[in-house]
């Protein structure tokens, strides 16, 4: 019997790696999630100040998509002026393996990049 294709994927059965990236490929999203795992719950300008360089306009569309693939929790507090916070869910704590992997390679091949941008 043929695996189901998620409606969202366009690949073939048995490509859960194109799954898995089509989530988290953004080009902030894994920093995104990076300081969730690493600090929990966090404000939106909490994130901002993490992820510097990412435009607001950019953090908020990326929150959105990880939030509406399920990997992103949003509570809003009913306040003025109003209080988002943000946090992994249970799906989304499951990258935690995968995250410290990509800091661990990051790590040990941050010289080569470092080298690689220089020329």
């Amino acid at each position: 019997m043929a695996k189901v294709k998620h409606p969202r994927f366009d690949c073939s059965p048995g490509c859960p790696v194109e799954a898995a990236v089509s989530l988290i490929g953004g080009k902030w999203k894994c920093v995104i999630l990076w300081h969730l795992l690493s600090e929990g719950t966090l404000r939106f300008s909490d994130i901002g100040r993490r992820v510097e360089n990412a435009t607001s306009r950019t953090l908020t569309k990326q929150l959105r998509e990880l939030e509406a693939d399920g990997l992103v929790h949003r509570e809003v507090y009913p306040q003025v002026p109003p209080k988002v916070e943000y946090s992994l869910t249970e799906m989304g704590q499951g990258l935690g393996p995968i995250l410290v992997a990509l800091r661990d390679w990051g790590d040990q091949n941050i010289d080569l990049f470092n080298a690689s941008n220089v020329a």
